[in-house]
């Protein structure tokens, strides 16, 4: 990726003193804010008193990532808003588990999410689902941190691995001494930071057409077909034709509800800011929220990649001197923002990576402490007193992880939003199905959803390596195999049905 690394000379005193503002003052807002923590419930559940419309807007803001700010205008720039289909399905996938999901959480006072699991089935299913959401984790929030590399070093210069420690760096700092309430907090200041900064593009782009919007709307469909297209109703001429191809109206619905079911209803990253609301009725209408947001937020972005559409009349990634679509949006910051609102802009794509960044820092660590070192030392036997310092250990440890991580990726031609889902995919409905199973499905116990889960996740391996079946369909499939199996050890091993926890 090295079109445009001439650019840097566009990125002036004023943007670097803009930046580095932003750097320093959301770390020090982010620990005076959260104030002092004084046990494991105040550190990575923010003593279950944050309010219902601030984690709203953190899980929009976590979930977000340059992914979104970056890729999202790129695919609306290389096809049109077919995308929305998927985002369709999260809407009724959130709506699912604040129904469902939800209730049953805060009937058990749970820790973290994988908590369910081993209160429903056992220990051992618990910690087994918190590894592989470790793993799963730490690969694809190193691609989220990677994308964010990505504008930053077009940009301002400034080498990706470079790029990745200076994000890396401030973001370990809050989340290390505030927790989870600091991650909160400061989520809500950078959702509204990395839209302003889009929303400031999108002004500048509309003022330099020479018609407006009107500009927008002539290249938006002046093609075969309108890049104003939201449904895909087409179903191919055989079914492997239909399943690989992803955005369309089936796949995105069902794919999307699978998927957010699973983002929302499985992933500690998520999880944890429901658990961490004052009542189940608060976290329902966090999500509700979410929700709402989230559509509205990939519409917006969508209507970004068109207006740079318009701006550039339409040219091929080759005629503008790119290599991928994911460069499109940095190439417009680069080279059409003025001084001071290039610099906002820049600090709005590090605010949607510090977003993620901490969330995944966050749910890393209580996940790796509570569900594995916790359990494994003997339950409670931790002492009071050091449980602060072993969770801020941990917080410690998988930031330096990712922020590791995030530097083995390589420049891709391939948006990186599809390699983001791709990844969270992989396991998901097979996470999706084990929950299923425990909160609908009283006979099955913990050898059937083992059994299941593994099966799950190997039919996704192999669809994955062997087929060309598009990532929408990976939860839902995964999903499926993993109930169906489960139910299949049930009936085969019902003499070493053992009584229900």
């Amino acid at each position: 990726m090295n079109s445009i690394t001439n650019a840097p000379s566009h990125f002036t005193f004023l943007d670097y003193s803009i930046v580095a503002a932003y750097l320093i003052g959301i770390t020090i807002a982010g620990v005076k804010l959260a104030g002092q923590q004084h046990s494991l419930r105040d550190y990575f559940l923010g003593g279950k008193t944050m309010s219902w419309w601030a984690v709203g807007f953190s899980m929009v803001a976590s979930e977000t990532s340059t992914l979104t700010f970056v890729s999202v205008p790129g695919l609306a720039y290389m096809g049109n808003l077919n995308f929305l289909q998927l985002a369709f399905g999260y809407f009724i996938g959130r709506l699912l588990v604040a129904v469902y999901f939800i209730p049953v959480y805060y009937q058990r006072d749970l820790e973290t999410a994988y908590d369910f699991l081993g209160k429903r089935f056992g220990l051992c299913l618990r910690q087994v689902i918190s590894i592989v959401f470790l793993f799963t984790r730490v690969l694809s929030s190193g691609v989220r941190l990677f994308a964010t590399a990505i504008p930053v070093h077009l940009v301002t210069g400034i080498g990706y691995r470079n790029s990745i420690l200076l994000i890396g760096l401030f973001t370990i700092v809050y989340t290390y001494l505030g927790g989870l309430k600091a991650v909160v907090t400061m989520d809500v200041v950078q959702l509204a930071i990395y839209l302003c900064g889009a929303a400031i593009s999108v002004i500048i782009i509309l003022t330099r057409l020479p018609h407006g919007w009107a500009d927008v709307l002539s290249h938006a469909c002046s093609g075969t077909s309108s890049k104003f297209d939201v449904l895909n109703l087409e179903w191919g001429n055989s079914l492997n034709q239909f399943l690989s191809t992803p955005y369309t109206l089936m796949g995105g619905l069902i794919g999307g509800t699978f998927l957010s079911m699973a983002s929302h209803g499985t992933d500690q990253l998520l999880v944890q800011r429901l658990l961490g609301c004052k009542s189940s009725q608060d976290s329902q209408r966090a999500l509700i929220l979410d929700a709402l947001l989230i559509n509205i937020q990939f519409a917006f972005f969508l209507i970004l990649g068109l207006c740079l559409f318009a701006f550039y009349h339409g040219q091929d990634l080759s005629a503008l001197g790119l290599q991928s679509s994911d460069e499109i949006f940095p190439k417009f910051i680069v080279e059409n923002l003025p001084p001071g609102v290039a610099g906002i802009v820049v600090a709005g794509v590090l605010a949607s990576a510090m977003g993620t960044l901490s969330s995944a820092i966050s749910s890393l660590a209580s996940s790796s402490y509570l569900d594995l070192y916790k359990r494994g030392s003997g339950g409670n036997r931790v002492e009071q007193s050091n449980e602060i310092a072993g969770s801020r250990f941990f917080a410690l440890f998988w930031g330096v992880v990712l922020v590791a991580g995030g530097m083995l990726f390589k420049d891709t031609k391939a948006p990186v939003v599809v390699l983001g889902l791709k990844i969270a995919s992989f396991t998901y409905g097979s996470m999706l199905g084990v929950f299923l199973l425990g909160i609908f499905f009283r006979q099955v116990n913990q050898k059937d959803a083992m059994i299941g889960f593994l099966m799950g996740i190997l039919c996704t391996g192999a669809i994955l390596k062997y087929t060309t079946i598009a990532f929408t369909w990976y939860g839902c499939i995964g999903c499926v195999v993993t109930l169906g199996v489960a139910a299949v050890s049930r009936v085969l091993w019902k003499q070493d049905r053992g009584a229900l926890n």
